[in-house]
């Protein structure tokens, strides 16, 4: 049992009685036991040596309490307390009150003593409280206390943790107040961007920071993710003739405030590249055709507004880093196969394969590839989506796979249950085609070759398109 120390406490000046004679003169002594013994849960009545002449009080947590009349009161206090037993007995002044400890079964219990000498010190009332209570309490609070260190410890900890992340990082990040729209915190990649010294920049406006026919754009962006509207990143020009860069804007809240981290990286193309290239990037990205940008790990780096749509996706921030083959081909199949014949012959061109969107749905596509190599490499991906051409085609009359390799080659662009249906009209029309062949065109001699009935067999003709290419038998 863990006993906590409630420190000794010196009693201030007692406020005596006006007339105590005419309020205390007559009263009885049970009277007095009973005034004595409410001011404590023990009451020993001492001699000078300290024994124990006589003891009232409910001794809660004290068993045995009747049983100490005739005994030493520091016989009844553990070791550690017997010093302070004879402080009290030798006490001459004013008394105090001094925690002592009585050993029991399964721990000690604290109490208070506050010892009044008698007369003229033939004998010695101590008042004892029982102070688990408040030990109790002591202890929860230091409990909560320690715990609240620990926690400041972490938050202290996670805290030199995020600015060690803020300081060193190589992308450039501005703290921005919501309200005042002045930058807060700056890091260091974001001052070597705009090429100023530490320390610049703190408790300007945000809008200072890009040139003045950007600001418009700037306020848009940063009330749009106010309203807690998804706002793509965009390409910005910045003050003071800094270049252009990419800026994305999140928003946080932290301490009862809003708060805008802005990320600044270099703009596509921007970094020393002639006009042409510059075009070709404008291009790319607002080509028709679905483009994308993967590293050697097949997670996508970038990618054109048209393959964006095609996924059904936000933006193009949403799906970088984000694994290709989550979006292209069969999985485990498709972009294996592209990978090996880019590593021997470093494109492909139309492969036929299917396009899933975030929200499942698929298309049919046609995919070029081209693989880049040298430290920086990467692989492009050319997509055009055929399955809506397919189906804006007339229907033809001979729509059924033709082969074994046609049919495998359903795998993945749709159901099995309906690959099994295709494949049991190839067969059932592959066999009509063979008995007609065999009877010459005689419908009667195929319907009893094929075990069909005559109306059967013409209904079957007729489902897969073969009455217009056949002559009517017998």
């Amino acid at each position: 049992m863990t006993i906590l120390t409630v420190h000794d406490e010196v009693m201030p000046p007692p406020l005596g009685f006006a007339h105590e004679q005419r309020w205390l003169s007559n009263l009885s002594p049970e009277t007095v036991a009973a005034l004595v013994t409410a001011a404590g849960d023990v009451i020993l009545v001492l001699d000078p040596e300290g024994r124990v002449l006589d003891v009232a009080g409910t001794g809660g947590g004290i068993p045995g309490l009747a049983n100490w009349t005739g005994r030493e009161w520091g016989e009844l206090v553990t070791s550690q307390s017997r010093p302070k037993i004879q402080e009290m007995l030798g006490e001459t002044g004013q008394p105090r009150w001094r925690q002592v400890n009585h050993p029991v079964e399964g721990g000690d219990v604290p109490y208070r003593y506050l010892a009044i000498r008698l007369g003229h010190g033939d004998r010695l009332v101590a008042i004892g409280r029982d102070v688990r209570a408040a030990a109790a309490l002591q202890q929860r609070l230091l409990r909560a206390q320690q715990s609240l260190e620990r926690d400041y410890l972490r938050l202290r900890q996670a805290e030199a943790r995020y600015r060690l992340l803020f300081e060193t990082t190589a992308e450039a990040m501005i703290i921005v107040d919501a309200a005042s729209r002045q930058i807060r915190e700056i890091n260091p990649a974001a001052h070597r961007m705009f090429g100023a010294p530490l320390g610049s920049f703190v408790g300007q406006a945000i809008s200072s920071r890009f040139d003045r026919k950007e600001v418009e754009r700037v306020a848009g962006v940063l009330g749009a993710i106010s309203a807690g509207a998804e706002v793509s990143a965009i390409e910005i020009e910045l003050a003071d003739d800094a270049g252009a860069a990419r800026l994305a804007v999140g928003a946080f809240r932290q301490g009862g405030a809003n708060y805008f981290l802005l990320r600044l990286s270099p703009a596509l193309g921007a970094e020393s590249a002639p006009d042409e290239s510059r075009r070709v990037v404008a291009v790319v990205e607002s080509m028709p055709d679905a483009f994308v940008l993967a590293g050697p790990d097949q997670k996508i780096l970038t990618a054109n507004l048209a393959f964006v749509e095609a996924v059904h996706a936000v933006s193009a921030d949403q799906l970088r880093r984000q694994p290709l083959g989550d979006f292209i081909g069969r999985p485990g199949i498709d972009l294996e196969l592209i990978r090996g014949q880019l590593a021997e012959h470093e494109a492909v061109r139309n492969v036929s394969t299917i396009l899933r969107g975030i929200d499942g749905g698929r298309e049919e596509v046609e995919l070029s590839a081209v693989h880049v190599p040298g430290p920086d490499e990467v692989l492009g991906f050319s997509i055009r989506i055929v399955g809506r051409r397919l189906r804006d085609l007339p229907p033809t009359t001979r729509d059924l796979p033709r082969s074994v390799e046609q049919l495998t080659d359903l795998v993945g662009r749709m159901p099995l249950k309906d690959i099994v249906r295709e494949s049991t009209d190839l067969i059932e029309r592959l066999c009509i085609e063979a008995a007609l062949t065999f009877t010459t065109n005689n419908r009667a001699s195929a319907a009893e070759i094929l075990g069909l009935s005559r109306q059967s067999l013409y209904s079957k003709l007729h489902r897969h398109g073969l009455v217009r290419s056949e002559n009517e038998g017998n």
